[in-house]
This record gives structure tokens, sequence and C-alpha cells, in this order.
């Protein structure tokens, strides 16, 4: 526990079985309560190292996507009595040894999300991403912050922590089940007034790092305009949109 709040650690999986015993070994047990692996019909042995290492897990009988596999993950977790929700991909691109850092800023109640930023270490490249994704990110997060009003270095890390009372608070069965669930759940969390901060995280690009291709990263770009404006319209009381609904 960190300052009497249960930490849970949830990995959305797919084809993770490669590099899930190193991101579970990097995790620091005696701070963290709960670690739960949500397998979205992977097609490698993923679930069998899982189990082997003793990780509490669910399985989904076909493939329903990655912000379907985070819906999972959060109810899961609400279920078991979590405090502290961190959400962490098993692919080793982030390093788990941040979770204390990233979990106690939430647990101590500084934050109610908090996220591991790739770019205020100015090590993103460095670590390997590839230069098209981060001019993009770039570019996106410059967007979303002129029109959200935040002042964030990165909206698109998949290295969160969050509080109880955001992941019972946000309507998320009303985002997508794809990947543009990330920047739909962080724009609610902005839009319904939640405090968020950032912690400094390196990273690492290899060939057994989960990553979306050219063509699903413009798809990704596109959905994420099109959310910022979302979030525009219904912050100025000009549309309404069910995301910004609760």
């Amino acid at each position: 526990m960190l300052d009497g709040k249960k930490v849970t650690v949830v990995m959305p999986a797919y084809n993770a079985a490669s590099t899930l015993e190193r991101t579970l070994g990097g995790i620091d047990r005696t701070l963290v309560d709960d670690v739960l692996l949500v397998d979205d019909a992977s097609s490698d042995r993923t679930v069998d190292v899982a189990r082997r290492l003793g990780v509490r897990n669910l399985v989904h009988e076909r493939n329903r996507g990655y912000g379907a596999n985070q819906k999972t993950c959060y109810r899961e977790a609400l279920r078991t009595g979590a405090d502290v929700v961190v959400m962490l991909h098993p692919d080793y691109q982030y390093t788990p040894r941040l979770i204390p850092a990233i979990a106690s800023m939430v647990a101590v109640g500084e934050f109610d999300v908090v996220l591991g930023s790739r770019i205020l270490s100015g090590g993103a490249l460095k670590g390997g991403m590839p230069v098209y994704k981060y001019v993009a990110n770039r570019v996106l997060t410059a967007v979303e912050n002129v029109f959200t009003g935040a002042k964030l270095s990165e909206y698109h890390t998949g290295y969160r922590a969050f509080s109880r009372h955001v992941l019972q608070s946000l309507p998320l069965d009303r985002n997508s089940d794809d990947f543009v669930f990330d920047a739909q759940m962080l724009a609610q969390c902005i839009y319904f007034g939640f405090r968020v901060g950032e912690v400094s995280c390196p990273t690492r690009y290899a060939p057994d790092s989960s990553s979306i291709g050219f063509r699903r990263s413009v798809t990704y770009g596109l959905g994420v305009l099109g959310v910022t404006a979302q979030f525009a319209l219904a912050k100025r009381g000009l549309a309404t949109t069910k995301i910004f609904e609760r």
C-alpha cells in the first residue's frame, strides 16, 4: 500500500509473451498490492506466461480492442477494491520502476491522474521512438493543449495512474474500444476538472515492443483531432457529446 491506499497495476495485454516476465520483474511488490493482466485474445503464449508467474488474469475470448481491454482492466480493479490504479503496458516500453513515484502522487491526494511522459526527459527519440511518431506526438499535443487549456507535455503515453474516484466518475463505457480510447479518457479527465500531473519517463522502442503501424497511426491521429474538436464544442456549450456527459 501507499499512504494506506491499495495499489493495483493493470496490464492490457496482446501478444506480450516475450516481454511479460521482464515487465513483471520490475514491479515492486512491496508497494503494489495486486497485478491484473487482461489478455485480448493473444495468439502467442501470453496467458501461459502470466499463469506460470502467478499473475491474476482475465481473458477475452475474442479480440475486442485496446480500449475494450482497458475497460475490463478498470472495471475489475474497482471490483476488487483498488484505490489507485496504474496502467502499465506489458511490452516493457515503459519502465515499471516508476510505479511507486506515479502511484504515490495519486495516493497522497496531490493529483487525480498522473502520466508518465516520454517527452519531459527528452529521451523519446533516444529511446527509439520513430521520428514520424515523435513529430505527430508533438503536433497533436500542441493542438490538444490549445483547445483543452491544459499544459501537458504529452497526451499519448500509455503509462497512467488514476484514483478510484476518477475511474468511478468517468463514463468510460461510452468511449471507443480502439486506440482512441486513451485520448477520450484523458480529455474526459480534463473536461471534468480532475487534476493531472506528469513525471518524466524514459522509453524503449524495440522489435518486441507493441506499436501500431503508419496507417493505424494516421487513423488514431484523426481520431484525436475529432475528440479535441468534441471537447472544444462541449466546453463552449455549442454541441453535446455523450463522452462528456455524466
